[in-house]
């Protein structure tokens, strides 16, 4: 894992090293803590850096046999880290193998593979470098870090990005408004929830109408916070071809009664189409995850509750669904730049077509098809999304990649997509698809580095 790692041709190299290396990051969707940022919160050592809240090497470690005590327990912080070391050889081909390596090269000037053999020197050295002042901040500095988009519930107070905010850090770190918890009527967890909804909208919800009210005041509290982002994440995309039952169902629901799968999707259907209205007013991005059955082994749910790795890839019919809702918002005149991810890779070309049905006189790359998502965001991956939306849309108004992760190191996984970017346009000029114009691919290799989505953030 060289300077060259994974530029397999002198193009790539070229376009990597003059051009997509150097750009800044948006980080337009993950799931670090403003507080810790607000706070610049340091850590003692690797673990805490490291493993607490990554799942992705949680996961892993579950591969291996790996007991929980290490993972989510009571364990020693050397001891899980060295079980995370011990493990992290034989996942050959795996992405956090890449990562891991990464941040101990771009963080810690390490390059010693990690191994059970070299966990004690790579422990101490990292600790040494965590003691001499690596704090959150600096991490997001040294990674050219311009803009962090959180993910927010509607609920949040946004005390901790007003704090950073007022305080001057010279990245901007915006909240994202996530009103999965307010869009899901099945849960028994919904009553409790839209009261606090209603605390904090200052609002009484008592009806459809005026859960529209509290969702709108709370968006207007996102936006004053600089929010230009939201998002949903669905295990299936919701549609009904009838939905105008949504306040009965909404009223039965504050009443007790029963709520069917119909009954959601026709209630899920009418408050998407209420705050697509609202981001398109707005001139906000809708992004839609889909695909994702979470929580599937119901022991380990009991025991260590979401966000711990027990999710899957769900297979769900999509392409019905997410045309019609897409058709209605644009019938109303309200499609706002959308972005979607499906955890699907079977999904990808799918994805591509449907955007591109769905564009935007005047306005490149209006509806996304978003980069490649959680178990989709390795190398190959990476590789078919990109490809599929080369083949069948616009690679050129891309808007790239993002860490949807919730660990301050991640932003290698930038570096690691300008380089399987850089490759693979590279292998295209080398095979003679493309001509070797190093100027105007540069430019749009920085475009889908940085640019694109600063663009559609409309920052410039």
């Amino acid at each position: 894992m060289d300077q060259n790692f994974l530029l397999e041709s002198d193009t790539a190299k070229t376009l990597f090293h003059s051009y997509a290396a150097d750009m800044p990051i948006i980080d337009y969707h993950c799931h670090v803590s403003p507080r810790e940022i607000a706070e610049n919160r340091r850590f003692e050592n690797l673990t805490q850096l490291w493993l607490e809240g990554d799942h992705y090497k949680w996961r892993l470690m579950r591969w291996f046999g790996v007991d929980e005590e290490l993972i989510t327990g009571n364990a020693g912080e050397y001891e899980k880290f060295f079980a995370f070391a011990s493990i992290l050889p034989r996942a050959v081909g795996n992405p956090v193998y890449h990562w891991a390596h990464l941040e101990l090269q771009r963080y810690f000037g390490c390059h010693t593979p990690l191994s059970a053999g070299t966990a004690g020197e790579i422990w101490n050295h990292c600790n040494e470098k965590l003691k001499s002042g690596i704090s959150v901040r600096e991490i997001i500095r040294q990674s050219r870090v311009e803009i962090i988009c959180t993910t927010d519930d509607p609920i949040d107070s946004l005390e901790w990005h007003m704090k950073i905010a007022k305080d001057g850090f010279e990245t901007a770190v915006l909240p994202s408004f996530r009103p999965d918890k307010a869009l899901g009527i099945q849960s028994l967890d919904f009553l409790p929830y839209l009261e606090k909804l209603a605390a904090a909208s200052g609002s009484e919800i008592t009806d459809f109408a005026s859960l529209c009210v509290a969702l709108k005041s709370r968006l207007d509290h996102f936006e004053a916070c600089g929010c230009r982002v939201s998002d949903h994440g669905f295990g299936a995309i919701p549609w009904a071809e009838d939905y105008s039952g949504a306040a009965e169902i909404f009223a039965r629901k504050l009443a007790g009664g029963k709520i069917s799968g119909s009954d959601t999707e026709i209630f899920q259907t009418t408050l998407l189409l209420f705050l697509s209205g609202e981001y398109f007013a707005r001139g906000w991005i809708m992004q839609l995850h889909y695909g994702a059955q979470r929580n599937v082994d119901p022991v380990a749910f009991a025991a260590r509750g979401v966000d711990t790795g027990y999710d899957c890839v769900a297979t769900p019919e999509v392409s019905t669904k997410l045309t019609s809702l897409l058709g209605a918002m644009s019938f109303a005149g309200t499609l706002p730049k959308t972005a979607l991810y499906s955890l699907n890779p079977s999904d990808n070309t799918m994805l591509s077509s449907v955007a591109g049905s769905f564009q935007k006189s005047g306005a490149a790359g209006w509806v996304q098809h978003g980069s490649a998502w959680w178990f989709n965001d390795s190398k190959p991956g990476m590789e078919q999304q990109l490809t599929n939306l080369a083949s069948t849309g616009a690679l050129g108004s891309f808007v790239g990649m993002l860490t949807d992760s919730r660990s301050f190191t991640s932003y290698p996984r930038h570096e690691y997509f300008r380089r399987i970017l850089c490759n693979l346009i590279g292998k295209w000029v080398e095979n003679g698809e493309y001509p070797p114009h190093i100027e105007s691919l540069g430019a749009l290799v920085q475009d889908i580095s940085y640019g694109n989505i600063a663009g559609y953030l409309e920052l410039k």
